[in-house]
């Protein structure tokens, strides 16, 4: 089913495939809907994700009023990767810019959960001409405080899976069966291939070698807005506190009885935040 442009996205989320050649070698996989200012959707890390997997909720919501682009990160999902590709936040950060020159978008929105967020701030530092402002939820991307772990090889099992993610949301009802048997695919295949581990290694490394930068983040001018659910198990909400005290730019939305995928625990919410603050209406707000 992966490496192939005859994959399709699982009928439970509901959103069209786009296959776009963004390297020799690389075709990247990724939802395309709407019209006006773009706005990119960049997925976290967990087991068996994909941008449909993280926006499948968002993406129609917010379609009636900007471009709403998701892709498959390099390593993720149903991306098709060149031979040897390397993976990280800087390796993921121009995977993202090689999508949006192939679609012909100088600069845009973006929008990131978790790992997502982390790629986004970087991409702000990095490439400050091609990034308007940032949306990020439950992001981490900070130095590691302990030494880093071998990572384990997680349960793949249908009920494996539902336990993950249900600690994902306080909400358990939302881990739906058809959702879970919709990622049980990916994740099959990025254990079986070893991807996984390749991608969890990157990201692990990059926590020690290229935490976000304090300083850097100090001189973003940019519109930020950072989102967390204050039962998120994944990343601790005072991760958050420490950002916004960091970046001058930023605001931040706190969502009680929420864990760590805000973008669905609290999916009406979450999109009208995209569409205000995409359309410079969130600080006019008295």
């Amino acid at each position: 089913m992966l490496g192939t442009t005859d994959f399709h996205t699982d009928p439970f989320f509901q959103l069209d495939d786009v296959w776009l050649p963004t390297a020799d070698g690389e075709i990247t996989h990724l939802h395309d809907m709407g019209e006006g200012v773009p706005v990119v959707f960049l997925h976290g890390s967990g087991t068996g994700v994909s941008a449909a997997a993280n926006w499948w909720l968002t993406l129609p919501a917010v379609a009636g009023s900007v471009r709403a682009i998701a892709l498959d990160l390099i390593g993720f999902g149903a991306t098709i990767t060149a031979p040897e590709t390397a993976y990280g936040i800087r390796e993921w950060a121009d995977h993202t810019l090689r999508v949006l020159d192939a679609l012909g978008i100088g600069d845009a929105w973006f929008v990131g959960n978790s790992l997502g967020g982390w790629i986004a701030l970087q991409l702000a530092i990095d490439h400050p001409d091609r990034v308007r402002g940032v949306i990020s939820m439950g992001t981490g991307g900070s130095a590691p405080t302990a030494a880093i772990r071998a990572h384990a090889t997680p349960d793949t099992s249908f009920e494996g899976l539902r336990r993950s993610f249900e600690g994902f949301v306080t909400n358990h009802g939302l881990v739906a069966d058809a959702m879970v048997s919709a990622r049980q695919a990916i994740a099959e295949y990025e254990v079986s291939s070893g991807r996984l581990d390749r991608v969890i290694e990157a990201r692990e490394r990059d926590r020690a070698a290229l935490p976000l930068d304090d300083d850097a983040l100090a001189k973003l001018t940019i519109p930020v807005l950072l989102v967390h659910g204050l039962a998120d198990q994944v990343i601790p909400p005072a991760r958050t506190w420490e950002l916004v005290n960091v970046i001058p730019t930023a605001d931040a939305v706190i969502y009680q009885g929420c864990g760590h995928w805000s973008q669905i625990e609290r999916a009406q919410s979450f999109s009208r935040l995209v569409v205000d603050f995409t359309a410079g209406r969130w600080r006019d707000r008295s």
